[in-house]
């Protein structure tokens, strides 16, 4: 279980913000790693605090800030500063009424844990409230699109993280059982029993989806599902295990079925990584395949996900460790690139994607600037430089 980190008078380091500027720790590291040339790129020219929007592109890279800023990372005060910047220029757009925005409230529960301000748990509070009243599917799973009743992986990260965070901030368990409960909501429709990987989306009725971002006939099967396994839906529900095995008590009585679709997750993935490139891609049971792609932010978060495997002892270091460390270093050579001024930026991004079939997962854009992906990479890079340093001492 992570430890609750000792927390920062608010007066030290508004006087800290005051004395030595917003961003200036981050701004004036001179010998920094690519992550904090990444961060910096994000948070000084990407997307500024005030550009924040509430919405889950951004939310992910705040996530990051938030890991950064509970681990007592050496530039805390500044990421700290930019979280409360972001969220303090966002507080007329809060609100918890669909997934993609539910996920942004992870940084107001931070918040209110760090600071004495109540209205960061009010707003909290209210993202939550929110929450409960986005539609449901006829098993309990809360619906990703609001004119259509339909289940999507991605739901689970973006719902399940401020969850998790609202659980850390107050302990009550009503939080994290919501959050393993959409899992397992979600898992019903959308888990394939012999790979455990999971399909991108579930519809609920049987009225073709009038969603112009989808491909018309995505759910016209007798399961009502969608065909394929996306490499980024799927690394949102292994990141969400990782971190709900973290948090959740081993004798929990869902913990085994956590543990167990973690690691059915984990067996099937290490058989499909690049060999060459330490990649896996856009639709990872396709390795090479014409017309699909190495995808980084599936890379990292796979990645990301089996060392936090291995950290709480559920993965074998001497099976995962090499898989890790040649997505590391294929990260850095094939999908890190200078940004000029001394910032990185990252390359092979799937860009926002919705359902479809085979050839529309092909025909993704693939780009080299996402908020979601920054935040994804330094979450793997931090995550790596544990583990690394924990095998080292």
């Amino acid at each position: 279980m992570k430890k609750h980190y000792a927390k920062f008078k608010c007066q030290i380091l508004t006087l800290s913000i005051l004395l030595f500027g917003t961003y200036a720790c981050v701004s004036q590291k001179g010998n920094e790693d690519w992550s904090d040339s990444l961060s910096r790129y994000v948070i000084e020219k990407y997307m500024p605090a005030e550009k924040y929007i509430w919405n889950w592109n951004e939310a992910v890279f705040l996530k990051a800030m938030v890991e950064r800023c509970e681990n007592n990372y050496p530039e805390k005060n500044s990421y700290f500063a930019y979280i409360k910047d972001a969220v303090d220029a966002t507080r007329p757009t809060i609100n918890g009424h669909h997934p993609n925005a539910v996920i942004s409230g992870l940084a107001l529960a931070y918040l209110a844990g760090e600071t004495q301000d109540s209205s960061y748990l009010s707003d909290a509070l209210k993202v939550y409230d929110q929450y409960k009243g986005i539609p449901r599917a006829t098993n309990g799973g809360v619906s990703h699109r609001a004119e259509v009743i339909e289940l999507w992986d991605d739901t689970v990260y973006m719902v399940g993280e401020f969850l998790l965070q609202m659980y850390k901030l107050t302990g009550n368990e009503e939080y994290l059982l919501e959050a393993i409960s959409q899992l397992e909501k979600h898992a019903e429709k959308l888990e394939d029993p012999k790979t455990g990987l999971w399909y991108h989306g579930w519809d609920n009725d049987t009225i073709p989806s009038q969603d112009p971002c989808c491909t018309p006939d995505w759910a016209e099967n007798p399961e009502r599902r969608s065909q394929e396994f996306w490499g980024r839906g799927n690394g949102w529900i292994t990141m969400m295990l990782a971190d709900l095995l973290e948090y959740t008590p081993t004798d929990n009585p869902h913990y085994g079925y956590l543990k167990s679709s973690f690691s059915k997750k984990m067996e099937t993935l290490s058989k499909l990584q690049d060999a060459e490139t330490g990649h896996w891609y856009q639709l990872p049971i396709y390795p090479k395949e014409k017309g699909n792609f190495i995808e980084s932010t599936s890379t990292a978060m796979f990645a990301y996900s089996m060392a936090k495997g291995i950290e709480l002892g559920i993965l074998s270091k001497d099976t995962y460790m090499p898989i890790i460390e040649k997505a590391y270093k294929g990260l850095e050579k094939y999908s890190l690139k200078p940004a000029g001024e001394g910032y990185m930026k990252m390359d092979n991004i799937c860009d926002g994607t919705c359902i479809g079939d085979k050839e529309y997962y092909y025909g993704r854009n693939i780009v080299e600037e996402r908020a979601y992906a920054f935040g994804i990479l330094i979450m793997f890079h931090d995550t790596y430089n544990t583990l690394t340093a924990q095998k080292q001492s």
